[in-house]
């Protein structure tokens, strides 16, 4: 009976978030300041995320109290949640938007100091750091875009509405939040952050198995999926107070260079647990590779970098001459491969790449020539079309590769589609169950109609071509290099002149 009131409970308040974000965006539609989801989804976000934090913060008030310690608040009186925005009839219109973004103005005691945003931006954590540190750094990078006090006054009525008051509490809202994240961004088009499907994540993360007391670290991170589910997987081998400080104080790192996806990121990661995320604000490739050594490097890397885009000559730089290239996913290789540790305890890698990466010559070929020669690329899970839709179209694949000696085989695996289907759709998305045939052939592995292994001397000699296809399978013509489609295509079209001179031949010789 207590877990049905729980489990209805916790349903209630996922519908009570749900028509939030539904009336908090119709109410942002009609603000001039916005032009879109893209501009509402940090409007809403870091509403959120001061909500969030001042109940935190009552929870933590609370337990210090019962446990006779000296409570310092991360946000001080009059800049707290509670001190301007939980009352409904609280500062509103030209007052509040003055008190959001103005360096100076009234506050809602009636005095006169830093405005909420500039006080945000002004605070400091310890000397070891704190979220003081994390609230400062996510505010430098935000900026209010709702220019109507009143309509802002109705959002932040509608926010007031959530509590986070609870663990259980937390993670179903945090789950709801991510929907509404992808929703948003789907929305956007192309201007939304790549997303990596949670199917994808939560089976690179299986398969790599992170243990409590490694260093891990996404690198372009984005709004943190691959760090949420690190983390989770980490928690669920915490089992003294000593296993709840490593993780929370040295185990889950990434990097992240976008405002908007900075701040998610810090939400996320906030929402599921992580007390201080220690998420880098800048652009990971910013430092010279040969200045990366051995107290940079860590355990496990996750990560789905940026395909395409192209990088200022300052960047490129930082990588030697050989292997300089505009393709950024070409780059964030190079530096996984630098920040993995070294014998005797060799670090390990999944990275979703594009297929043009496995058969992609030049530079390409040279950094896959290192890899291999250099790292175990022991594994490549070769995904089916539309797993990343609708953001790409592109084919993609999951490389995994660790730094216990040079690759002597590559394994391949053909993730299949569910029986019936052609491709995974945005509203047919793959599901974590789907890979429960590969996670169970990980650890006991056998050529099958899914399944092949490839020895190196047969890759060096294919010079370095990694787009080996499945011996037991039909082409397949997205994963085909673009000269081999180009043939095949000629070949064909040949194939059908001919047998189109044919036919002209047989009615030529019955018009006779």
């Amino acid at each position: 009976m207590v877990r049905t009131r729980k489990k209805d409970q916790l349903f209630t308040t996922a519908q009570q978030l749900g028509s939030i974000v539904k009336s908090s965006r119709d109410i942002m539609r009609k603000d001039k300041g916005l032009s879109g989801d893209i501009d509402r989804l940090p409007m809403l976000t870091w509403i959120m995320f001061l909500k969030f934090l001042d109940d935190m913060e009552h929870i933590r008030e609370e337990e210090a109290i019962l446990s006779g310690e000296k409570f310092r608040p991360a946000i001080e009186a009059p800049y707290r949640w509670r001190d301007w925005a939980a009352r409904e009839d609280g500062i509103t219109g030209d007052e509040l938007i003055a008190f959001v973004n103005n360096d100076e103005a009234v506050r809602p005691d009636g005095t006169r100091g830093s405005g909420l945003f500039a006080y945000l931006r002004g605070l400091q954590g310890a000397n070891d750091g704190d979220r003081r540190d994390v609230i400062a750094t996510v505010f430098k990078g935000t900026i209010n875009r709702m220019i109507n006090g009143y309509l802002l006054r109705d959002v932040i009525n509608k926010v007031n509405g959530i509590h986070f008051t609870s663990s259980d509490e937390i993670h179903t809202l945090s789950h709801l939040y991510e929907s509404m994240l992808k929703e948003m961004r789907d929305a956007a088009g192309d201007a939304g952050e790549f997303y990596t499907p949670r199917p994808v994540v939560r089976f690179m993360v299986e398969v790599l198995d992170p243990k409590l007391g490694e260093v891990i670290l996404d690198p372009a991170c984005g709004t943190g999926g691959f760090l949420v589910e690190a983390y989770s997987h980490l928690e669920k081998q915490c089992k003294t107070v000593e296993n709840h400080k490593t993780l929370q104080a040295s185990s889950i790192y990434g990097g992240e260079a976008k405002p908007l996806p900075y701040l998610l990121v810090q939400m996320n990661l906030l929402l599921h647990g992580l007390e201080y995320p220690r998420i880098d604000p800048d652009n990971s490739l910013r430092f010279p590779l040969n200045e990366i050594g051995d107290r940079d490097r860590v355990d496990v890397i996750l990560t789905n970098p940026p395909f395409g885009g192209e990088e200022e000559k300052g960047i490129l730089n930082n990588f030697p001459a050989e292997m300089q290239t505009s393709e950024t996913t070409l780059l964030f290789l190079q530096l996984i491969m630098r920040k993995l540790k070294r014998q005797p305890k060799p670090g390990r890698a999944g990275v979703v790449v594009p297929n043009g990466v496995l058969f992609g010559d030049g530079i390409c070929g040279r950094i896959k020539e290192r890899l291999l020669k250099e790292f175990n690329l022991h594994t490549i899970i070769r995904l089916p079309n539309g797993v990343f839709a609708p953001y790409t179209g592109i084919p993609t694949n999951l490389l995994f590769f660790d730094r216990t000696g040079p690759t002597r085989e590559v394994w391949y695996y053909e993730q299949p589609l569910p029986e019936g289907r052609k491709n995974y759709t945005k509203t047919q998305p793959i599901q974590f169950e789907e890979f429960a045939e590969c996670l169970s052939w990980w650890n006991n592995r056998e050529e099958s109609e899914h399944a092949w292994r490839v020895p190196i001397d047969r890759i060096i000699e294919n010079s370095y071509n990694l787009d080996i296809k499945n011996p037991t399978g039909k082409d397949d013509f997205e994963h085909l290099p673009p000269e081999q489609l180009v043939e095949d295509i000629v070949q064909k079209e040949q194939r059908i002149l001919e047998i189109m001179a044919e036919i002209r031949q047989v009615l030529a010789g019955v018009g006779q």
